[in-house]
């Protein structure tokens, strides 16, 4: 049976919505020289807004989805789309730069409580038999982020200055909040978790390891993700140009991982859970020997960019499938906030790495972390998924 034109189209807006806050996130990196300029501060200074941001998004998520979780999954939407939009409105019109930290922090609380919704809420939209498809539309929302986003925020940025950059947010986000208040149907219950119940939540083996498992993958990934601007630069080699491609085909791969995601996961599951994050942990482990030639690299770049997001993608699919219906949001939230806790860690070791003139060695560093992940979920999270799955039976 297929989609409805319907629900097709519900799920294109919430992959529109998904784009701008993923460009959202990252485009400060891309506008940082001249944010700088503009307030005569350093590249250095100026950059904790980024940081600030992860952080804020890590410590948030799950207070704030625990505050939220009873409204109505559309009206908590269309709510955290208009705080997005207004985000950027001041971030654009920002006079001095704890204004624009302010105008960010209000865009990350927004972001918290979007990515914890985003994926309980696509679910919802259809049936069992194509949520696959509607995860792979919200992953592909952000890998085109990735591709078009940031480097068309940069041309903005360019040609109109960096605040224009965040206005035209604000004019998606205004759009957006149209669209989908006009299309999504009126009931789709939030969650009914309270704080009381969250003990038993994360004592369920199977999601306890995930979140582990999570914080673990994530820190191996961005050790290496974090610098890899400087990594091929110095270490490969790489021209500006060459680098700019680089970071293209990685967002490439993020939509690559969404078809084999649609395509395979309902019928290879466990074998795509058992290899992936083996496969991450040797795709690192050989990312200093690929710096040697330019097309090895690349290739290595895209193979491991197709398991990262294959991972970030099946393991909130496997968040879902565990937990109770009106447990979703939060269990997400929860997700949400570990990956953005794992994220702030990769970045710390990775950048203690570079510091101490070990920047060719972060592929080693990300690779011992995932394979503690690949043994976790080999010996602890397919034994648990498999007794979860029995005891439903």
């Amino acid at each position: 049976m297929t989609m409805l034109p319907r629900q097709y189209m519900m799920l294109f807006g919430i992959t529109i919505t998904a784009f701008i806050f993923n460009t959202s996130e990252f485009m400060p990196i891309a506008l940082l020289i001249d944010i700088s300029e503009s307030f005569s501060m350093t590249t250095a200074a100026t950059g904790q807004m980024i940081t600030i941001y992860a952080w804020v998004v890590a410590l948030l998520s799950l207070p704030l989805m625990l505050l939220t979780c009873r409204m109505e999954l559309k009206k908590l939407l269309l709510l955290m789309v208009a705080l997005f939009g207004i985000g950027q409105m001041i971030s654009g019109v920002a006079t001095s730069y704890e204004m624009l930290l302010g105008a960010r922090i209000v865009v990350a609380c927004a972001h918290s409580i979007f990515w914890s919704i985003a994926a309980p809420l696509a679910t919802r939209l259809v049936t069992r038999e194509h949520q696959p498809t509607a995860l792979g539309m919200i992953v592909t929302g952000s890998s085109v982020a990735t591709i078009v986003g940031l480097p068309l925020g940069r041309v903005i940025g360019l040609a109109a200055g960096w605040r224009m950059t965040f206005l035209l947010l604000a004019v998606v986000a205004a759009v957006a909040f149209v669209y989908l208040a006009v299309l999504l149907p009126q009931r789709t219950p939030g969650a009914g978790v309270s704080v009381r119940e969250l003990p038993s939540l994360v004592r369920q083996p199977a999601l306890a390891c995930i979140y582990i498992m999570t914080a673990l993958f994530a820190t191996a990934y961005f050790t290496m993700y974090s610098y890899i601007e400087p990594f091929l630069h110095t270490v490969a080699s790489f021209s500006p140009d060459l680098i700019t491609a680089a970071l293209m085909l990685l967002g490439v791969s993020g939509i690559i991982a969404s078809l084999v995601f649609s395509r395979m996961y309902g019928r290879h599951r466990f074998s795509l859970l058992r290899w992936c994050l083996v496969g991450v942990a040797a795709m690192l482990f050989l990312w200093q020997a690929a710096s040697i030639s330019v097309g090895t690299m690349i290739v290595l770049t895209m193979v491991l960019g197709v398991l990262a997001t294959l991972y970030n993608t099946m393991f909130q699919a496997e968040v879902l499938t565990i937990v109770p219906r009106d447990a979703s949001t939060v269990a997400t939230a929860i997700y949400s906030g570990i990956f953005n806790l794992g994220i702030g860690g990769g970045t710390y070791i990775g950048g203690l790495a570079a510091g101490a003139d070990h920047l060719a060695h972060i592929g080693y560093i990300g690779a011992v972390i995932a394979i503690v992940a690949a043994v976790l979920c080999r010996l602890v999270y397919l034994p648990a998924v498999d007794v979860h799955h029995r005891n439903l039976r």
